[in-house]
């Protein structure tokens, strides 16, 4: 064998072994060293940052309190009242002007079945006569109730108002559970796309080292003559064309680094990671897919926040419908009160009782309150079945999500093998002058790309894991 061919083939043999180096010592020992440094971030430690520190998931529990202020603000309408009122009217008696009236002090009650009433005292002022249960000539016990027979009788809007109040907190809970459920999805699907943005950068700088070692030794070898100073201006292309590959792959890590930022955050502020973070891809076990698409889509029928409001809307509606329906009937009513004007009282009037009936003839405002409700609570009837069905088409496109990623990334690991195995052989071919450098170099620009497209597959199979959990609603609970 000529000496020049020797010696490039001992160059090369050793260039093989810098690209596929085996874990020797030096290279354990500096994995250890950046292990001990920083932990890897998981997937786990992501979803708790988010569960424990995002802004959005502590603004949208928020409505809790909103909630409790909707109660709050419905039994407003039944809280009861006290009253005092002091009236004096100037009347001509028996000739003369005289100053009478009355002071009156009573609690205002109101029920939610519509019945309304009021107890108290009542001091006379003045020259007064009591007509009813008299005490002392001028003081008189105050008794009043007014009780709706037909309508508003147990159903009434402030009565309905205080039943949909009362599904507030159940709403929000239920914000809360689609705001996490979003969150974590976005999380997840970000953070595999930045542990493949990092792991695509070290594979890059790994071969850009390969090419600066053979750069070395080629310019070494071109000083003494052993090769032509066209192959060491091959070996510069090459560098510089892995340098700004290396360049590149930076930025758009840093970029998927700045995005996962915006899940991950701590007393307020965004975290920001190093690669030295970056965790290896979990091993892979196999599935089939879904075990029991019935069951999952049952299940996730059962908790996906989408379906559970419109369950909730639909409540509310019906309890809008029932007073509308209320309002259909006639207002007949039973009254039984104390006069309260200061005239009536001095002229000796005391309780007075009535039976009120009214009611329009036409009913429009009722009657087209009613058809708003029945056209909404139809509507949702609609709405519900289209939820349901995409629920199931989100867990039928998960799945495939699964199966395609599985079948990609098994593709893509035959393809590093083979280019694996053509790049030793045009190593070999090169060694014994059957090929040039330049062939060399796409080899390996292949097994780079053929590796960055197995990353890139397993990161995309881990997505869909993510998008699965999120489409059977596995995360409308928290994780811790």
């Amino acid at each position: 064998m000529p000496r020049n061919l020797l010696t490039l083939s001992c160059l090369f043999a050793g260039t093989v072994l810098l690209l596929f180096p085996l874990p020797d010592t030096v290279a354990l020992e500096t994995t250890t060293s950046r292990q001990a440094a920083t932990q890897p971030l998981r997937l786990e430690t992501v979803l708790s940052l988010v569960e424990t520190q995002h802004p959005l998931l502590h603004g949208s529990r928020t409505e809790k309190l909103e909630a409790q202020g909707k109660l709050l603000k419905a039994l407003g309408a039944f809280e009861p009242i006290l009253v005092n009122d002091l009236e004096v009217e100037r009347l001509v008696k028996d000739g003369k002007t005289k100053s009478v009236g009355f002071n009156d002090t009573f609690i205002q009650m109101r029920h939610p079945w519509g019945l309304q009433g009021f107890a108290g005292w009542r001091t006379g002022l003045g020259d007064v006569e009591v007509a009813d249960l008299g005490v002392n000539q001028t003081n008189q016990p105050l008794l009043g109730l007014v009780l709706p027979l037909l309508r508003g009788l147990g159903t009434n809007p402030e009565q309905g108002e205080l039943e949909k109040s009362k599904l507030a907190e159940q709403e929000a809970t239920l914000h809360i559970q689609q705001t996490r459920q979003d969150l974590y999805l976005g999380a997840a699907t970000q953070y595999w796309k930045w542990v493949a943005a990092w792991k695509a950068v070290d594979l890059r700088q790994q071969a850009l080292e390969v090419a600066k070692v053979r750069l070395q030794q080629l310019a070494r070898q071109a000083e003494v003559g052993a090769v032509a100073e066209f192959d060491v201006t091959e070996a510069h292309q090459e560098v510089q064309r892995r340098l700004e590959n290396v360049i590149k792959a930076k930025r758009e890590a840093e970029q998927e680094q700045f995005k996962l930022s915006l899940f991950v955050w701590n007393h307020g502020a965004p975290i920001v990671f190093n690669s030295q973070t970056v965790p290896d891809f979990p091993p892979f076990t196999s599935t089939s897919g879904i075990q029991s698409r019935e069951t999952d889509v049952d299940l996730a029928q059962q908790r996906r926040p989408e379906i559970l409001q419109i369950t909730l809307e639909a409540a509310r509606n019906n309890i809008d419908l029932g007073v509308a329906k209320n309002n259909l009937l006639p207002d007949l009513r039973a009254e039984a009160e104390p006069t309260r004007k200061p005239g009536e009282f001095v002229l000796g009037l005391g309780y007075r009782f009535g039976l009120q009936l009214s009611f329009p003839f036409l009913q429009k405002n009722a009657t087209g309150q009613q058809l708003q409700m029945k056209a909404k609570a139809e509507r949702l009837l609609w709405d519900q079945q289209f939820r349901m069905q995409q629920v199931a088409l989100d867990i039928d496109n998960a799945n495939s999500a699964l199966l395609r990623a599985k079948e990609r990334m098994q593709a893509a690991s035959q393809a590093l093998i083979y280019a694996r195995s053509l790049v030793k052989g045009e190593r070999t071919r090169f060694q014994v002058g059957a090929t040039n450098l330049l062939f060399v170099n796409l080899r390996e620009r292949n097994v780079v790309d053929a590796e960055i497209i197995s990353i890139q597959a397993q990161a995309e199979y881990h997505q869909a894991q993510a998008f699965y959990q999120w489409a059977i609603g596995h995360w409308t609970q928290p994780v811790i």
